[in-house]
């Protein structure tokens, strides 16, 4: 079987698992005198399963990471009515009769990326990527398994909808040019291979999600942002279909390659600026105000963040997975003095999240 016959769930299963292994390997490789990162495999009751890999070092005061998550999972299950009524207001492809009460077989697959860092001179990291598709048969245990043990596709089954989504996004407690610049280069490299105008659409989309309205400002410097991204029309991205119109990827083939560019690209976009950070010297000062940036982290995910609310929302969520996001420390002031004294570094970071910038 060549590898474009191969269905698409078992591909990302694939390439999810062997991507979880090299970050964390990575990880580890920047600092081995830390402890290592735990693994813990599940299985989830309804159906799938995942393997989180997480790090937490409190007795550690000199490691690089503070608190990481990169967790990987594949469930599978039946979709009610109600959520294929809302799928099929954004995918034409997705089979939905006002009168049925019939469910549909759905599979979800992703990676999800958290890093925060000790040192408040590196920037928090995340990302997610993520394939989801409905099928016309429901996944079957005693079929043939991927090499992760992931059930595999039922014989004959067909996918009657699929798509794709991806985040990566950069938050610094102190701004620097040069690690914001490298960081935003490398995901446009990784977007222009697939066509010119995915990287300004995504990383608008990027801008516009991660906002604290209550706020009136950003939650880091962006990235890039993508979901449902498909072989259908795409609201970010003009049509291809027109005569010498943009090329973007349109084929679940083309697609995936362009998810594994923007994937693949997450260790050459951030560890670089890891390494060359994680031993600056810092003071109390910096650490009061990363903690206070950590503190609007908090607020947009429990907030705004569609994935935190969906998974509290969600019966039979591990909420510890839901939760990885969270930085170990966070703080409030009332009416703190930091990010108003126009020229200090903190007043420099304001501004850029109250005022995006290319970067690249």
């Amino acid at each position: 079987m060549s590898f474009s016959l191969v269905p698409m769930r078992e591909q990302v299963t694939t390439y999810i698992s062997a991507l979880q292994s090299e970050i964390v390997q990575a990880l580890e490789l920047l600092d081995p005198t830390s402890p290592r990162f735990k693994r813990d495999s599940w299985e989830r009751t309804e159906g799938g399963s995942g393997v989180s890999c997480t790090f937490s070092a409190p007795e550690h005061p000199e490691s690089v990471l503070q608190k990481a998550g990169v967790n990987i999972s594949m469930i599978y299950g039946m979709l009610p009515p109600a959520a294929i009524k809302q799928m099929a207001t954004e995918h034409s492809s997705v089979p939905y009769t006002p009168d049925s009460k019939a469910s549909l077989p759905f599979f979800a697959g992703g990676i999800s990326i958290i890093l925060h860092a000790r040192n408040p001179n590196v920037p928090s990291v995340h990302a997610n990527y993520r394939y989801f598709e409905i099928t016309d048969k429901p996944t079957a245990k005693s079929v043939s398994t991927s090499a992760t043990g992931e059930p595999a596709s039922t014989p004959n089954t067909t996918v009657l909808a699929w798509w794709f989504g991806g985040i990566t996004d950069l938050t610094p407690s102190y701004l620097f040019d040069d690690d914001a610049q490298h960081f935003h280069r490398k995901l446009r490299e990784a977007c222009d291979v697939h066509g010119p105008s995915l990287y300004p659409a995504f990383k608008k989309s990027c801008d516009d999600y991660f906002f604290i309205k209550h706020r009136n400002e950003h939650r880091g410097i962006g990235g890039i942002r993508f979901d449902d991204l498909c072989d259908e029309p795409h609201s970010l991205l003009p049509d291809d279909a027109t005569p010498n119109g943009p090329r973007r990827p349109r084929t679940a083939e083309e697609i995936w390659a362009f998810v594994k560019s923007c994937a693949g690209a997450f260790l050459p976009s951030y560890t670089p600026i890891l390494a060359r950070r994680y031993k600056v010297p810092v003071d109390e000062r910096m650490r009061r105000w990363q903690e206070l940036r950590r503190g609007r982290y908090v607020e947009f995910n429990l907030v705004y963040d569609r994935g935190t609310k969906f998974g509290l929302a969600t019966p039979g969520v591990r909420v510890e997975n839901v939760l990885i996001s969270m930085p170990e420390i966070a703080r409030w002031e009332y009416m703190c003095e930091l990010g108003e004294e126009e020229g200090t570094e903190e007043w420099r970071l304001v501004e850029v999240l109250k005022n995006p910038r290319d970067w690249a």
